[in-house]
């Protein structure tokens, strides 16, 4: 157990975990759903689980939302390559704005599930169907961010080259 603590980044804490037991404890009081685990291990995992989820929302739904409406906007890959090899408080700043995206992901999916629990119980949307809606949605959203990461990665090597 040591081990695997030992090998949790500042990432992995602040992007995953911290955001899907706040998700967690915020679902419970919010809506009709309980994600908490009496299990410790078992929480950990589920925790990290919907972070992952809520991470991987904020890059693959968010992000181009926020580009595509120039809310935010992006510096070329290759330029950000080379100023981290330059400045490396860029590496921090980039992994604190992917904490606050992330946060912001977790929020607007909690009022996502809001809505849902409203539209389940006013067309009674049997659990079967709410568990086959969101393994299709997780599917789909792990096919983008796998397609995303092998982008970024062919970006590191071509910047690199």
């Amino acid at each position: 157990m040591k081990d695997i603590l030992d090998k949790i980044s500042s990432y992995n804490i602040f992007n995953y975990l911290l955001p899907g037991i706040l998700f967690s404890l915020s679902a419970k009081y919010l809506t009709p759903y309980n994600f908490i685990q009496e299990d410790n291990l078992i929480g950990a995992f589920l925790y990290y689980f919907i972070g992952l989820v809520v991470s991987r929302f904020g890059s693959i739904i968010l992000e181009p939302l926020f580009k595509k409406t120039s809310f935010v906007k992006f510096r070329d890959y290759k330029k950000y390559v080379e100023a981290s090899k330059k400045d490396t408080k860029i590496e921090l700043l980039s992994e604190v704005n992917n904490t606050y995206r992330t946060i912001t992901a977790m929020l607007f999916l909690l009022l996502m599930l809001k809505l849902y629990s409203f539209v389940e119980n006013k067309y009674e949307i049997s659990s079967s169907t709410t568990y086959l809606i969101l393994v299709i949605a997780l599917l789909l959203m792990f096919v983008f961010s796998y397609r995303k990461q092998t982008n970024y990665i062919s970006k590191r090597i071509d910047s690199n080259l």
